[in-house]
């Protein structure tokens, strides 16, 4: 099979922006740790093995990944129990595990076994994907992974994932009867949560919310009052805005520097942003920002020019999770979000994020190897 494809279909422009990424994170990651080689190693390993893993998924038919779907989805809801019993419990929750001495986050590579199982599942369905009896069982086979990332508690991943699956069916072709109905309902109803979470009471009635969710809605929405929790954003949005144009420079000393002054507690995770305002200014952010602006285009050129509905799916998949994790992280960081705890894809430190996007890229990666030459 692999001697059948045609390498000139082979996305060299995608793996380029993703080590262009991948460079400024590690540049980054080295400046927001003060200069910690450990992480920057672990980093760079983690783009080593990503790469290598990314390269052989890529060669394998995606068709031939499809037929496992079953028991990928099985994998995915044995290793988020596992996590439950026997995972690492950090502030409160328990996202990571450990075996054979390497500690990952499962729910990372969760994310993308739910898009490759999801991609077969909706085409197995998309005969009578509008009616009433399908969507409940979508919901209900997609509802007990979800459930389970909840109870880590891990509200974000959560959000992500389904965020990406409501992408996936609409392009599945989801009626518009079923879209805007639902949003006929979901608008008002959020506009009126909008409301009420400015009282606490309300949203400590909310059932899937937790103490320091609660906290962390209530400081986005009033900032002035519940400054002791929302310090971090604010410092973020100051660190963007005092780079300027050009930025302080990489490993700056001054103690007015988030990562110096111990203004974020997170840096070279979830506000990375914040450091590459400050260091590398209005240019930087403008460069990082196009970057994944160009990886989404290819990730969704190459859905587009898919040769099935399995390879539109997974293309979808990926493009979604990439596009809202990436405007996620960096809405956190200049304060449209409320602090979700979301790393910037290739960019922030980790290893099970980096890792599992690198496989996402490889599926994707071959759907592009056989694409559609019409």
């Amino acid at each position: 099979m692999i001697l059948n494809y045609n390498f000139r279909n082979y996305n060299f422009r995608l793996v380029l922006y993703v080590l262009a990424l991948n460079c400024i994170g590690l540049l980054v990651i080295n400046s927001a740790s003060g200069q910690d080689s450990g992480l920057v190693q672990k980093q760079a390993l983690g783009i080593v093995l990503g790469l290598a893993v990314m390269a052989v998924i890529s060669l394998i038919p995606y068709q031939k990944i499809l037929t496992y779907s079953w028991g990928i989805y099985a994998g995915c809801i044995v290793i988020l129990v596992a996590v439950l019993l026997f995972g690492r419990n950090v502030n409160g929750a328990t996202r990571w595990i450990e075996v054979a001495g390497i500690q990952f986050q499962p729910s990372e590579f969760v994310k993308h076994g739910m898009i490759v199982f999801s991609s077969w599942f909706l085409v197995k369905h998309l005969e009578t994907l509008n009616s009433i009896r399908t969507l409940a069982l979508i919901a209900a086979v997609f509802a007990v992974p979800l459930a389970l990332i909840l109870e880590e508690p891990n509200l974000s991943t959560t959000l992500v994932i389904v965020f990406v699956l409501v992408c996936m069916v609409f392009v599945a072709g989801l009626s518009y009867k079923w879209i805007f109905g639902t949003l006929a309902v979901i608008v008002p109803v959020l506009g009126l949560l909008m409301y009420l979470a400015r009282f606490t009471d309300v949203l400590n009635r909310i059932p899937f919310l937790q103490g320091y969710q609660i906290t962390r809605v209530l400081a986005w929405l009033n900032p002035d009052e519940y400054a002791a929790t929302g310090y971090q954003q604010a410092n973020s949005i100051m660190a963007i805005g005092s780079g300027m144009l050009h930025g302080k420079g990489l490993n700056n000393n001054t103690l007015a520097s988030v990562k110096n002054g111990n203004f974020l507690s997170e840096e070279q995770t979830d506000f990375i942003f914040a450091v590459i305002g400050e260091e590398l200014g209005f240019i930087g952010c403008v460069a990082v920002i196009a970057l994944f602006a160009v990886l989404v285009y290819e990730c969704l050129i190459m859905a587009h020019r898919a040769k099935d509905m399995s390879g539109k799916l997974i293309g979808c998949g990926v493009s979604a999770l990439l596009a809202f994790q990436t405007f996620a992280n960096i809405a956190v960081a200049t304060g449209i979000f409320p602090n979700t705890g979301l790393p910037l894809p290739f960019i922030s430190y980790g290893v099970s994020s980096l890792v599992s996007m690198y496989i996402g890229l490889g599926v994707l990666l071959n759907v592009g190897l056989q694409r559609n030459m019409r």
